[in-house]
């Protein structure tokens, strides 16, 4: 009998960025911006980006090694592998199914999703009612993008936001009053069109013109898309931990998906919580999507900013339009 009394936490991290740095001095070489306006703008000073041969399963699979390795749980523990990018290895087989051969994960279950930058959370939900009902018991659940493999490097409005990387948490059961409290995922699919790759799918399918238009590129409306994620960043937190009678007076720790500084600082305004209680890394690896909240996770807990009882808000929004917002009691958890 499945049961719903059951507890979901996260019982390690873990992240994998490539070697390769693109600075912001890169960019004045190549397109018409400059360092100044770039860290104005964004707060971004330099980005990851793999290289030619790597592939998003690559970075996936490191950062799942690099979590298995600090908990000391083996491939062959682990039920479920759960993968949320929008630059898979293929159309298929998923990227998942090829973690989980180059971990040997034999007895998981595995599949892709997509809900861009917020899909690490919408990751992390899932598993979480799988761990609750008792359908699995550990579940990696990882971020992984290489973005700049669908990024205009022409364009100066998106190539400077993008970078590649790759994080992971192994979800379990924990004990009564820690992991996850409470989630809260949303989407409006009426704003769609305002971040998109409009060529490749079954809609528009791969052609000699779609090339020459350069529609396999990521296209954004920069504008646009600020506004909305400042009014859903915050909106999204309240609304979690509205969903387990807290408030945003209760908030030990903000981890937000790292995409702009601004966008971030108006979330900390809204939420009125002081600075030094919120991640950023955004400077160091610009817009990683799926991946950005998982890797900034990992930092945050390898550099042991994270108690034991705290209330840890991870918060992120992205296209589809999507937003996503979890509560954790935090626990660390020996390795």
């Amino acid at each position: 009998m499945r049961m719903l009394n059951k507890h979901a936490g996260i019982i390690a991290t873990g992240s994998y960025v490539p070697e390769r740095t693109l600075t912001n001095e890169y960019f004045e070489k190549t397109v018409d911006t400059n360092n100044e306006w770039i860290i104005s703008r964004t707060g971004i000073e330099e980005r990851r980006a793999a290289d030619e041969n790597t592939a998003t399963s690559d970075l996936a699979t490191k950062a799942a090694l690099n979590a298995m390795e600090k908990s000391g749980i083996k491939a062959e523990e682990i039920d479920l592998i759960i993968v949320a990018t929008v630059t898979p290895d293929f159309g298929f087989p998923s990227t998942a199914c090829i973690v989980q051969k180059n971990i040997g994960a034999v007895n998981a279950a595995a599949f892709d999703l997509e809900a861009a930058c917020s899909g690490f959370m919408y990751g992390m939900t899932i598993a979480d009612s799988f761990i609750r009902t008792g359908v699995y018991k550990k579940i990696l659940v990882i971020g992984a993008e290489t973005l700049s493999k669908i990024v205009d490097y022409t364009d100066r409005n998106t190539c400077i936001l993008f970078g590649d990387g790759a994080g992971a948490v192994i979800m379990a059961e924990v004990e009564e009053g820690y992991g996850v409290l409470a989630t809260h995922l949303g989407a409006n699919g009426d704003a769609g069109h305002l971040l998109t790759l409009p060529a490749g799918g079954s809609r528009m399918p791969a052609t000699e013109q779609t090339i020459k238009d350069r529609m396999h590129y990521v296209q954004m409306d920069g504008s646009e898309v600020f506004k909305f994620a400042i009014k859903i960043m915050g909106e999204a937190a309240e609304k979690a931990l509205e969903n387990c009678g807290l408030k945003k007076e209760d908030i030990d720790f903000l981890i937000p998906h790292q995409a702009n500084t601004r966008i971030i600082e108006s979330a900390v305004k809204r939420l009125k919580i002081s600075k030094d209680k919120v991640f950023v890394n955004v400077n160091k690896y610009g817009n990683m999507s799926a991946a950005s909240i998982a890797v900034a996770l990992d930092e945050a807990n390898e550099q042991k900013c994270l108690k034991d009882g705290d209330i840890v808000v991870l918060v992120g929004f992205g296209g589809g339009l999507t937003w996503g917002a979890g509560v954790i009691r935090w626990k660390n958890y020996g390795r």
